[in-house]
């Protein structure tokens, strides 16, 4: 595996792989979910490069960016490992300079939800990720699901400023006892770990009730709010694929959103439907 951490040099050494390359960015603190993003794009590229870079510009002022996860030196086995071709770990005065241009979210899709407890959060997530695209210039990029907004803003980013490369989404990947996996699960102590369950607890009655024939957004939302309490609740929202407000779940076109605050922690999952 090849380290690289100054943007030009990687380009320059991308330019003579003519293959096909899969890219996974990261911020590091690498966990199973990375992993399946790392397996689903060396099945589909000859190459594969990974970014590992915590990103200053997505955290805003009071957030955990210096308490944030870190683990370079597991970070680099793991990669070494899953079989990463070469490993992109820049600094941010790599990445930054002192009078920055940058792009803006969208008005509406990039301040709700997640966008509106933090203004100005995918601010910073799409100029890095337009930054590390145009650095690797892959033919697919690879996002998890669990992300949702996130996937939703990239994709459009890239459709709307014409790019190049695909976005693949990927799965979310979950313990076994149901919590979606995250680097800031790490946070967590035992007790509010526990209390995080009830995050995937109420997904799975969503999706339990919708089973069922139950497809009133409201009621959904309801009982899911029920099975989430006392925990301090950002947003549950049912949306379409396009993040619309949807007052019935369409099968095959929705999304249903949870974000709260287990302790201080703030944790995020979904399941498509």
């Amino acid at each position: 595996m090849k380290i690289i951490s100054c943007p030009h040099e990687l380009k320059e050494y991308l330019k003579n792989i003519k293959n096909s390359i899969g890219f996974i960015p990261t911020m590091g603190a690498l966990h199973e979910g990375h992993i399946s993003l790392i397996k689903k794009a060396k099945e589909q590229n000859e190459t594969v490069v990974v970014s590992i870079f915590l990103n200053p510009t997505q955290f805003l002022k009071g957030e955990d960016l210096d308490k944030y996860p870190k683990k370079d030196e597991a970070d680099k086995k793991i990669c070494s490992i899953s079989g990463v071709d070469v490993l992109f770990f820049p600094q941010p005065s790599d990445m930054y300079g002192a009078d920055e241009v940058s792009l803006l979210a969208p008005k509406v899709r990039g301040y709700v939800l997640e966008g509106q407890s933090r203004p100005g959060h995918f601010n910073g997530v799409l100029t890095v990720v337009m930054k590390l695209l145009n650095i690797v210039n892959p033919t697919r990029a690879y996002f998890g699901k669990k992300d949702a907004q996130q996937l939703n803003l990239i994709s459009l980013m890239v459709k709307q400023l014409f790019m190049d490369v695909e976005i693949v989404p990927v799965d979310t990947v979950r313990e076994k006892d149901g919590l979606a996996l995250s680097s800031r699960n790490a946070y967590l102590g035992k007790e509010e770990r526990v209390e995080a369950l009830k995050v995937s607890s109420s997904l799975r009655l969503s999706s339990a009730m919708v089973s069922r024939g139950v497809l009133d957004a409201k009621e959904i939302k309801s009982a899911m709010r029920e099975i989430l309490a006392p925990l301090e609740i950002f947003y549950v929202e049912i949306l379409d694929r396009d993040f619309n407000q949807l007052e019935r779940v369409e099968i095959g076109n929705s999304v249903i959103l949870v974000e709260v605050k287990v302790g201080t922690t703030r944790l995020l999952d979904n399941i498509w439907l």
